[in-house]
């Protein structure tokens, strides 16, 4: 998982602070496009209109009145908690590698010190920088994705039992300054 927004209200509130608004407002102009789109056509089971659309000034606002009922929850607060993977962490049997940058501005830094221990077959690998899903490094003098060559190298560990995996070995974090 890469930049997964394992706790939805934790996303929603980091997104309405800061240089994140900027996200904030970018996502929720493409949101309110799409519904106000269905809204016109009367396409949508919501007790909305287009002035109350427009005036949703934070994807925590739309999340409650278009998100949620619209797929069955009763407003935001129960749609974060309800679908928000991270307190499954400690459930997951099978590998997982989850990148996560502690700039991500979609996600506060404390993120996964809020969620509970996940379970050895996860490791977390966290970098001091790579913004959301942006993990980038100087290599050869020049700006290369890391994310690519992060992920191959943790393919290949899956599929030959000779390259140790950081599962297996035990540790469940690790903290990297790309």
């Amino acid at each position: 998982m890469i930049s997964a927004p394992l706790d939805l209200a934790a996303s929603a509130d980091r997104l309405h602070q800061g240089f994140s608004r900027i996200y904030e407002r970018h996502l929720l102009s493409a949101l309110k496009r799409k519904v106000k789109y269905k809204l016109d056509r009367d396409a949508l089971p919501l007790p909305l209109d287009a002035r109350g659309l427009a005036n949703l000034d934070s994807l925590r606002a739309y999340d409650d009145v278009v998100t949620a009922p619209l797929h069955g929850f009763d407003g935001a607060e129960d749609y974060y908690q309800r679908a928000s993977a991270g307190p499954l962490l400690g459930d997951v049997e099978l590998p997982t590698l989850i990148l996560h940058a502690d700039d991500d501005p979609f996600m506060p830094a404390s993120l996964y010190d809020r969620l509970p221990d996940p379970s050895p077959a996860v490791h977390l690998e966290i970098a001091r920088f790579g913004g959301h899903v942006g993990f980038m490094e100087w290599r050869n003098r020049r700006l290369e994705p890391w994310l690519a060559r992060r992920i191959s190298r943790e393919l290949k560990s899956w599929s030959s039992p000779a390259i140790p995996w950081p599962g297996r070995a035990g540790s469940h974090l690790t903290r990297s300054g790309s």
